[in-house]
């Protein structure tokens, strides 16, 4: 049964942060487009700071799935020399080493928790490097030399 619910939890937060990215970025696109009194390379340092947001909404989603998993028995907690067990930054912070598949190994998730540090790394590498093709093709539409 704790597996099962693992899972859901799991599911739940990978599809939320899936719809977050792909909802911000779809916005990004067809807003930018039709903002005419935006600068393009402004247009850029716009997406840029607004997927930034985006991860680290996402990051967050994940920080506060680990702790209100940790709260349920029976699926796990964080250890470390630097763990301050039921304080919310903690999760945060793994979350952010985490998705970004830093893993300094300082906070290590136990128990069933361990699943989802393997999940969120693997949606953390998927959605910032759609980020990166995003930012890619939007710099290729507003960074366009005029030839004389």
């Amino acid at each position: 049964m704790t597996l099962l619910l693992v899972f859901i939890i799991n599911t739940a937060l990978v599809l939320a942060a899936i719809v977050i990215h792909y909802e911000v970025l779809f916005q990004l696109s067809k807003r930018l487009s039709l903002a005419k009194k935006i600068a393009p390379s402004y247009k850029v340092l716009i997406c840029v700071f607004t997927i930034f947001l985006a991860h680290v909404v996402e990051i967050w989603l994940f920080g506060l799935g680990y702790y209100y998993s940790a709260q349920l028995d029976g699926i796990g907690n964080l250890f470390g020399k630097t763990a301050n067990h039921g304080i919310v930054l903690d999760y945060v912070y793994l979350s952010f080493v985490t998705y970004t598949t830093l893993g300094y190994g300082d906070l290590v998730a136990s128990g069933y928790l361990r699943y989802l540090t393997g999940v969120e790394a693997l949606v953390g590498l998927i959605l910032i490097t759609w980020s990166a093709s995003f930012l890619f093709m939007e710099m290729g539409k507003y960074w366009r030399i005029k030839k004389r």
